[in-house]
């Protein structure tokens, strides 16, 4: 099959969108499938044996980083040159709607994947521009041959907007990568300094507000506890001064990123507006017992008492308590961690790509009456 992806993000940009994306890439061209990127900004022309065409972007105020696609009409003359037989839409926001036009104009069918909250995060910084955003989103998915979403909360978010045709698509987890066996002794020393009887408690994630991560200063003086801090972004200078006995290590990737993960002993999450939140997969892989909120895609991911635990979100004092109860509870923090690591064992990328493939060939048969944009 040839499969175009016009993505919202790929690399070098690190995030879930960028991940999946390349995951995707990996599968798909490793079984055969001949694959075409379309993503915003600068970075690498070519990906896992496909190419990755490169268009028009802006960098959004605060976030450098992340190039926001623009109109470009290289998108429909990349999608015409490569003749796809689909054309998955990877978080469609921005470049998404171009590619989405350029496919409807071209009578390709597209699988459309939500994967990010925008209103909810306009709504972490105080835009006041939710109704005009989710009129948006479910535009774009209303006029997507499919969407795929990634928890039951996004299913419900997009149900509301009158988007047809939804179907359950989770995310996969590296369980080459992420092992309990990764856990490092010495690297738990260097992070507490030696201190003997300290539990490491971690946050793994971007380091920024619509993640809540100022939520972590609650935990700042837990008895008995160290505070490790993975990632980085722009509140990482607030979280610093208000942490000062804080381990914050940096963005970690690969082997280094999997070693952070299986050496804590709690990991915790503080965003309130995640579609699936992949770090909590990636905690349980590594065998450490996990709290997270009680909101979004977490709500699938965990099973209190069997695979982690939730806090209530609009209660000020619940994360700590959460935290504070596994800290004082060793054996709670086992069973937590075996049943975490349990539910996610059959969650590999390969057999959830293949899934998507699935999604695929259920739009490719020809649909009489497809209108162009």
């Amino acid at each position: 099959m040839r499969v175009a992806i016009v993505t919202e993000s790929f690399l070098p940009q690190v995030n879930g969108v960028a991940g999946t994306v390349r995951h995707a890439v990996d599968r798909l061209t490793t079984t055969g499938h001949q694959v075409l990127v379309v993503a915003p900004g600068a970075g690498p022309a070519a990906y896992s044996g496909a190419e990755v065409v490169r268009v028009r972007s802006l960098a959004l105020p605060g976030y450098r980083s992340f190039p926001l696609g623009l109109p470009d009409p290289a998108v429909q003359h990349a999608l015409a040159r490569f003749r796809p037989d689909v054309v998955h839409l990877a978080s469609p926001i921005a470049l998404g709607a171009v590619g989405l036009r350029a496919a409807r104009r071209l009578g390709v069918p597209t699988v459309a994947v939500f994967q990010t909250d925008v209103a909810g995060f306009a709504r972490q910084y105080g835009v006041r521009a939710e109704h005009l955003i989710d009129r948006w989103v479910g535009h774009l998915h209303r006029r997507a041959d499919r969407t795929l979403v990634p928890s039951t909360a996004s299913w419900d978010q997009l149900a509301a907007l009158g988007v047809p045709d939804l179907h359950l698509w989770r995310r996969g987890v590296a369980l080459d990568l992420f092992d309990p066996g990764h856990r490092d002794e010495a690297l738990r020393a260097a992070w507490t300094g030696g201190e003997p009887g300290r539990t490491v408690v971690g946050y793994v994630g971007r380091l920024a507000q619509e993640k809540r991560v100022r939520r972590l200063a609650e935990l700042a003086d837990l008895p008995g506890v160290h505070l490790v801090v993975v990632g980085d972004g722009p509140e990482r200078g607030w979280l610093a001064e208000r942490l000062p006995a804080a381990t914050f290590t940096g963005m970690l990737r690969g082997p280094e990123l999997a070693r952070a993960f299986a050496s804590l002993d709690v990991f915790v999450h503080t965003g309130e507006a995640e579609t699936f939140c992949q770090t909590v997969q990636e905690a349980q892989a590594s065998g450490v017992a996990v709290v997270a909120p009680a909101a979004g895609g977490p709500l699938d991911l965990v099973a209190p008492g069997r695979t982690g635990s939730l806090y209530d979100v609009t209660d000020p004092g619940a994360l700590r308590r959460a935290v504070g109860a596994l800290v004082a509870d060793p054996d709670t923090r086992a069973r937590l961690a075996r049943g975490g690591r349990q539910a996610v064992a059959g969650r590999s990328w390969a057999r959830v790509v293949d899934e998507l493939v699935d999604h695929y060939a259920a739009v490719v048969a020809p649909v009489p009456g497809r209108l162009a944009a």
